[in-house]
């Protein structure tokens, strides 16, 4: 592995070598305000109590801009506007909600390098995955909500279903624009207006979505922006006029959500962690195999809620998987985000980076054998090379506890029965993956997986149309495809 900064080597199949030189994406695309506010009511405005916080650069730990906090009062504020606006925008025709909807997913199209770079800045990962990825599922995920938003008496909801009124939702980092876009684009097709946290350590995104939605006319009030901390995201969920709760994140705050809402007339919906099962079966396709292991964990530094971060694969082959992945990893490229050739990006914040090395550090202790890819980490920023665990147990805590980081635990089974056991051995509930040239394992398999998500021969394939989210301590409901308007549409 070698670091794109200094233009790393990697080698072709012949063993020569290729040289990468630098190729960073500019990023004078982006014109970064000095501050930014509360986008309340369709205006950007300061915090009532006039508190601000910075947001910084994973990579380079600089400050990108200084953001207003939201406290109690600002989230008041931006119920009370999505209110008064939740009438005349539920009452449009659902082909007149489409048009803005369709206009949100144009602009983000002309807008996606801007947005692409903007991401990188603030969250850490690639440029080629905000790009490539994450701006392309954003666009997506608009478009396909626009074309329900006239069609939910044909969505399998009763005739007339009609919307549940302000929702409050509370989104990630790992993910924000993408995040932003599966909560606000089914709550706003469906008839709702929007309340919406993004994470303290990513706000910059949603504040340039706030842009976009007044670029496309979209009525004051429907979306309303509130960057903060989480006395703003415990304020919106326990607000007595929000009629709807969206959470992404982590289990234990998803655990003091449910409890809030308990006994309320509240809607809820929670996506929570994971810790997904990556089996590979001795008729595997390898070296497929390899590629979708590395991105079922290694994919944002493996900061994603559904990660491959358990391989659990067949005895016979797991020597010759274990092998050809730690070559695979060498070839991986950690540096600069914004550098094109760049592979493994930063880890979002210091806090992240000292959870990782807490539970890397506790799998040593515990009698893993650690192997982390031969890589030098830049000066500056937080960073943490990719890292591969063998010899791990059931017991170990990497086995069992969410890491949210580029760290993969290997265990080995040799029954289908035994992989399955152990896949299950989990309290989440998110994802899993099947590898196996057997269409008939991979069904029989899939179905006793208690997991929401199970790819075949792929991993962390995403698409608008196919529903996401888990069971047990993953949370429940789903987000996405048609079963994503449910959770925001009273189907009494």
């Amino acid at each position: 592995m070698s670091e794109t900064t200094s233009g790393g080597t990697a080698k072709d199949a012949f063993g020569s070598p290729f040289i990468y030189a630098p190729a960073p994406e500019s990023r004078a695309v982006v014109d970064l305000a000095p501050s930014y506010g509360l986008f309340i009511d369709g205006e950007f405005t300061e915090a009532a109590d006039g508190q601000v916080f910075k947001t910084l650069s994973p990579s380079t730990e600089e400050v990108l801009s200084e953001v207003a906090r939201a406290g109690a009062e600002d989230v008041d504020r931006a119920v009370k506007a999505a209110r008064r606006a939740f009438g005349p925008w539920s009452a449009l025709p659902g082909a007149e909600r489409a048009k803005y909807l369709f206009r949100i997913a144009r602009i983000i199209q002309e807008r996606s390098r801007e947005l692409a770079v903007l991401e990188t800045l603030d969250n850490g990962k690639p440029i080629k995955e905000t790009r490539d990825s994450d701006l392309p599922l954003v666009a997506a995920h608009f478009f396909y909500y626009a074309g329900w938003a006239d069609k939910l008496a044909h969505a399998g909801f009763g005739p007339d279903p009609r919307p549940l009124g302000v929702a409050a939702q509370v989104i990630p980092w790992n993910f924000p624009l993408l995040m932003l876009a599966w909560k606000i684009a089914p709550a706003l097709a469906a008839g709702n207006t929007v309340v919406l946290k993004p994470a303290e350590t990513t706000p910059l995104s949603a504040l340039f979505f706030a842009d976009i939605c007044r670029s496309a006319g979209l009525p004051k009030g429907v979306v309303n922006i509130l960057p903060g901390y989480g006395d703003a995201g415990a304020a919106m969920t326990a607000h007595p006029d929000v009629d709807k709760v969206a959470f992404t994140g982590s289990t234990a705050v998803g655990k003091e959500i449910a409890r809030t809402v308990a006994g309320t007339r509240k809607k809820l919906t929670l996506e929570l962690g994971g810790k997904g099962a990556n089996i590979v079966f001795d008729d595997a396709p390898l070296d497929q195999a390899v590629e979708g292991i590395v991105s079922g964990i290694f994919f944002n530094q493996g900061q994603v809620c559904c990660a491959g971060s358990r391989l659990l694969v067949q005895e016979s082959v797991a020597e010759e998987v274990v092998d050809a992945l730690k070559r695979r990893l060498t070839t991986l490229r950690l540096g600069d985000p914004l550098d094109k050739n760049t592979d493994i990006g930063a880890i979002n914040s210091a806090e992240q980076l000292a959870r990782i090395t807490e539970l890397t550090d506790a799998g040593e202790a515990e009698g893993a054998e650690r192997w982390s890819a031969p890589c030098e980490l830049p000066s500056t920023g937080h960073w943490f090379a990719p890292t591969v665990f063998t010899q791990v147990t059931q017991a170990h805590r990497i086995a069992r506890e969410e890491i949210f980081g580029p760290v993969l635990s290997v265990l080995t089974f040799r029954t289908p029965a035994e992989a399955v056991a152990k896949a299950n051995n989990t309290p989440y509930g998110l994802s899993a993956g099947i590898w196996s040239e057997k269409g008939s394992r991979i069904l029989a398999v899939a179905e006793k997986l208690r997991a929401g998500v199970v790819w075949a021969n792929s991993f962390n394939k995403f698409d608008p149309t196919s529903p996401f989210g888990g069971y047990k301590e993953s949370g429940h409901g789903r987000e996405g495809g048609r079963h994503g308007l449910e959770a925001y549409l009273d189907v009494r």
